[in-house]
Parts: structure tokens; sequence; C-alpha cells
């Protein structure tokens, strides 16, 4: 029983297939009724009877008052014979258009499964112009013949033993041109006829066969020449059955030849177009649409949204603190970072998304038929997949951190286009004003601070210093020194040593600085830098900062880590802009054998070379989970043998000086 059911249902399938070829590439009328209803009709249906397809198919439509009502017993007889399992051959009868136009077609009906019950499939030939020609020759047979030869089109008409009847003067021309018989009456079609071909005998035998008007386009050669032609076989009933076909011939080689070329044009101005359109619209360094296209997409998408009562939300997107990645690591390295950005979100949002560089580190991201809770779970998947994602080259990687903020129509009541990009602009800037690394809605602009979407995958001891540094922005009244070294005692719960080691580092980095004859503001500088030259330690595992054996090279990777971490945590933090520089670098080398950025000479900042000697300096008198301490003779003679390898000569030389007057 199965096996029998699947194989009804994949005849239903080829069924279906069969009828979508017919109703998509006849120019017939064709429809399927249904129970006395009307269920389905094609384009030509529309254009012929004018009436929509919606009206046709509508509850109260009654198909019967298409027939002009001469006809309409007839053809009520013969649909109830089909549903009664009888074979209805062909036949005429009058249509009603909806203007009232009378039109003479032939149908041609079969019984159908449809949708698992009984229908009428309708194929149906207007024949209105040949009623006109028949009408005429029944009026004069001189009339009809001087009309027949009037026309451009070749006509001829055969009988059911393939012999012509009757031909036209065009037809006769035709002959003429290409050197074929002129008396042709009476003869066989396939012997005489200059673009008869095996298709030719293939489409009369099926229209004799009850098939229906055929419509075809064939080329043909004679002498040497291809000629293109359009035909149209009509046949013409006698007692039911297929008599004579008139065919109707145009030759539109013509035609076919200038539509080549015009393809061709088409398809090469058509390239050219996607390529100036691409040049105009896009963002040349990110591959991503640009603002001009955003302005055509929001006007697209907004009135469809109204006009189809579909939702559809923006979100705009910013790369939190992106001037201090300029700042700190140069243009060409931010030009990176925004490339791996955005092709991290064309992996990330859906393909039927619209992406946008909006300017700068800003993105747009429009998203069809999306609500504000589904653009909102976009928004944080976004945040999310950002965060895991590390950014740059060779030995610079950086970490993100981005603010998002989403609007949505209708649920925002924008009454225009423009005003979605508004909501959404001003809930960004509100995230931005909080600290960023959010996500934040129109809902949320009347939000408490607490309630704010927040990123989740932030290190919990990065994230606490973070928070603290959130609450330093707004104590006005707290001096910044006070709060820098309030900050840097927090890496004194994971590692004692580097917490007193930081206290003796910033006394000489500051002596260091003075005695090379520094201004005040960049004594001042350095010093705030070697208070938190050490910060990125909270990002480190305590494992392998109190490990007391040599660390392994993996282990080694991970400690060279902290300084990235330690800018990236005070990034933030406009007013320690200055300082970025001497925390990032203070581990690379006089001879270009540092990290992370393998800087020399003075391509290292001096604040930076500076550190660099106060903190190796405290590091060798100091005791360290995998060493003892060298004793000051000792380290002193490890600190001049680096002279002009790992230290600038000018600065160790200003060192020696401060710790010769200290001892």
């Amino acid at each position: 029983m199965n096996s029998k059911r699947d194989a009804s249902r994949g005849l239903d399938v080829v069924s279906t297939e069969i009828y979508q070829v017919i109703a998509n590439e006849s120019p017939n009328m064709i429809f399927i009724n249904q129970g006395g209803k009307i269920v389905y009709v094609n384009k030509k249906c529309e254009d012929i009877m004018e009436y929509t397809r919606r009206e046709f198919c509508s509850a109260g439509f009654d198909f019967l008052s298409l027939v002009s009502p001469e006809s309409r017993e007839f053809v009520s007889d013969a649909f109830h014979k089909h549903l009664n399992g009888s074979e209805v051959p062909p036949y005429e009868y009058s249509l009603v258009a909806k203007s009232g136009k009378k039109l003479d077609v032939i149908i041609t009906t079969r019984l159908i499964d449809y949708r698992g019950s009984p229908a009428i499939l309708g194929i149906v030939t207007e024949i209105t112009q040949l009623k006109r020609i028949e009408n005429l020759l029944r009026d004069s047979q001189q009339q009809y013949r001087l009309t027949i030869d009037s026309l451009a089109d070749l006509i001829y008409v055969i009988d059911n033993e393939y012999r012509i009847v009757l031909v036209n003067e065009s037809c006769r021309h035709l002959h003429s041109k290409y050197g074929k018989e002129l008396d042709v009456i009476g003869k066989r079609a396939y012997s005489v006829c200059p673009f008869w071909t095996k298709k030719s005998k293939a489409e009369y035998e099926k229209v004799f066969a009850g098939g229906g008007v055929s419509i075809t386009e064939e080329s043909v050669m004679v002498r040497g020449e291809k000629i293109f032609l359009h035909l149209r076989k009509i046949p013409v009933y006698e007692n039911g059955t297929v008599k004579k076909i008139v065919t109707v011939a145009r030759d539109i080689t013509q035609t076919r030849n200038t539509e080549t070329a015009l393809k061709e044009l088409n398809r090469k101005l058509a390239i050219r177009n996607r390529r100036l359109k691409t040049l105009t619209l896009t963002d040349s360094h990110t591959g991503l649409y640009n603002h001009r296209f955003l302005a055509d997409v929001l006007v697209a998408q907004f009135a469809y949204a109204k006009r189809e009562s579909r939702p559809f939300s923006v979100l705009m997107l910013d790369i939190d603190y992106f001037k201090s990645i300029n700042d700190v690591y140069g243009h060409q390295f931010g030009d990176i970072v925004l490339k791996q950005f955005a092709d991290i979100l064309k992996k990330i949002v859906r393909r039927t998304s619209v992406l946008i560089r909006y300017g700068g580190e800003e993105f747009v991201i429009v998203l069809p038929d999306t609500n504000r809770a589904e653009a909102l779970q976009a928004a944080h998947r976004l945040l999310e997949e950002v965060s895991i994602h590390t950014f740059g080259r060779d030995n610079n990687r950086i970490k993100l951190k981005i603010s998002v903020a989403a609007a949505a129509y209708p649920e925002d009541h924008a009454v225009k286009e423009s005003d979605i990009l508004e909501l959404a602009d001003q809930a960004l800037s509100k995230a931005k004003e909080l600290g960023g690394n959010r996500v934040y809605s129109t809902l949320d602009l009347h939000t408490p601070v607490g309630a704010l979407h927040r990123s989740k995958n932030d290190h919990p001891e990065i994230k606490y210093l973070k928070e603290k540094m959130e609450r330093l922005n707004k104590r006005a009244n707290q001096s910044l020194i006070e709060a820098i070294s309030a900050f840097a005692k927090t890496i004194e719960l994971k590692d004692h040593y580097t917490g007193e080691h930081v206290e003796r580092t910033v006394h000489f980095a500051t002596e260091i600085a003075m005695e090379i004859g520094l201004s005040r503001e960049e004594v001042h500088s350095i010093r705030q830098a070697a208070i938190l030259h050490d910060l990125g330690k909270v990002g480190i595992s305590e494992k392998i900062l109190r490990k007391p054996a040599k660390l392994t090279p993996r282990e080694f990777k991970e400690i060279k880590e902290h300084p990235l971490i330690g800018a990236d945590i005070i990034r933030p933090i406009h007013m320690l802009h200055d300082i970025l520089p001497f925390i990032l670098y203070h581990h690379e080398r006089w001879d270009g054998k540092g990290y992370p950025m393998g800087l020399k000479g003075e391509e290292i900042p001096i604040g930076a070379r500076i550190i660099s000697i106060a903190d190796t300096w405290q590091a060798l008198i100091s005791n360290r989970p995998y060493r003892k301490a060298f004793g000051r003779k000792e380290a002193l003679g490890i600190m001049k043998e680096c002279c002009g390898t790992q230290f600038d000569p000018d600065i160790a030389s200003a060192f020696f000086k401060v710790l010769e007057r200290e001892i």
C-alpha cells in the first residue's frame, strides 16, 4: 500500500511539473476548474480576459459568466461529461472579456487530478482572427483572397493528407525567392515547402491528432542562408475531427539577428554597468556597500515593509576606541583590522542581510523581515563572536570591543526611512557614552544604567578592572595619580612580586626621566606608565606567574601577551592615551629582538626604553618563584653587558648615575 501511495504521489508531482511548464511557456490561455470554481489561470488568461488572477479565483466568481449566453449550456454539459469520465473533443465557443469584447476560441480539455481531487484542465486558443477570415470567406471569396494576400505573413492550408489546398501571395513570393515551385496547390507540403523539417512533420501530426494549436519557432537553411520563422498551426475542425490545418508563418530572420546583436550589446553594457555600480556603491577597502547604497536600501526596504506589513531592523555598530588603535599601532595596522572585522561580519550575518560600512569604524546592517527581539539576538551574537576573535597580523594581535545599537520598524514608530537610522544612531551614542562594549536599543534609551546589555565573555579580573575605570570617569574629585596607584595594587591579588616590584620600578623610571632632562609633563607620563606597566598580567594565569620552574615556550608566549592586554585595558580612558605606547612597548629591545612588535633603536618610545631598564633592574634584584635575587654587584654586571643590545646606551648611562647616587 505504501509503495502505491508513493507512486501516486510521484505521478502528482510529475503532473504538477507538466502543468507548470505549459503555463509558463504556452501563449494560450490555461485554466484549472475544480468543483465549478476556477482555481488557477495563467498570465495569458489575465491579459486576454482582462480579469486578475485574484478575481478569477475568488469565491464568488462564476466561470460560466465568461461564456457568451448562447454557449453556456453547451460548455456546462461538456464540463459535466468530463467529470463523469467521458472524453470531450475540442470544441469552439465564444467568451466575453471584462470590457464586453467578444472572443472566439477553441478549447481542449482534460480531466486531471489536482491536489488530490478531480479537476478540468482547459487550454484555450483564441481564433477570433481566424473566424473573421472564415466569415470574410463566407461573405465574399474574392474579398477573402484579397485579405489574405495582403497579409505579410505566409499563409497556407493543408488537408489531413498533407496536400496544400491554399496559399497566399506572400507564400508564393517566398517560393519564388528561393527557386521553389510556384504551383503548389494539391501537392504534398513536405515536398515543396522551403521550410519543411522533421520537426514540422511531428508538429503537424500532433495537431491532426487533436493536440490543439501549435506555436513554434524554427530555423532552416535555404541556399546557404539561415532563416528564422515563427509558425502557428491552427486546426480546422469538421464534426469534431481535424480536417485541415491553417499555417501562419512569419519571417523573423531580421528580428532574430537584431535581437542577437542587441543581446550582445546589452551583455557588454550590463558588465560595464555592474562594474561602475560596484565602484560607486561599495567601499574599496572592505568590499562592503558604502553609505550611498545605504540610502537606496533604506528607501526600498521601508517601502516594502509598509506595503507588505512586514518588519525590518537596522543594527549600527561601532568599534570601541578605534582611534587609540590607530594611535598606537598606526593607520596601516588599523586598516588591516577594519578589513578583518568586515570579513568576520560577512561570515556571521545572514545572506539576506545588507552589510554597509557607514564611515570610519562604523558599520550598518539592514535586516529584512526581522523584528526588534530578533535584531537584539543578532546583535548579542555579533558582540560575542567578535569578542572571541583576534585581529591584526604576525606578532601584533589585538582584541576588539564593539557597541551595537538596534532600531526596528514598525516597533519604533518610524514614519520615514531616515527615522530608523536616526534612532539607531541615538541608541549607539548612548551606548558609547556609557563605555561601549554593549548592545543598546531604543527601549534602553530610558533604561537605568544597571540594566544595560553587556558582553559576558570578558576575563573576570579584566572586567573588574574596567568597571573600576568606569567609576573613575565619574569621580572628577579624585586625582588621576591616586586612581592609577589603586589600579596597580589590584595586580597584587594575583602576583605579590608584581605588586612590590611596581613601586621600585616607578621610583627608578622617574629618576631616570629626570636625569636625562625630560620635561615635567614627560616625567609625569612616564611615572603613570611605570605604575601600570605590568597591568596586563591580570589576564595571565596565576599558575604561570607563580611557576617555580622555567616557562615552556607556550607559557612564555602567553606571558608575552601582557603588554597587549594592558594596552587594551586602558584604551577606553582617553586621558591615558599618551602613556599607551610606553606600556605596550616596554619589552622591546634596542637591537630589535623584543616583543610584541620587534621595534628597534629609537623606534621604541623613550618612555618605554626608560621603563625597560627600571623594570629589568628590579627583576634582577628581586626573588622570583624560579630563582633567588642576584646580588647588586652581579646584577649591575648583567645590566652593563646588555647596554647596546637590550638597552639604549644613553639611558643606561643615566640609570647607572642614578644608581651610583643611591648606593
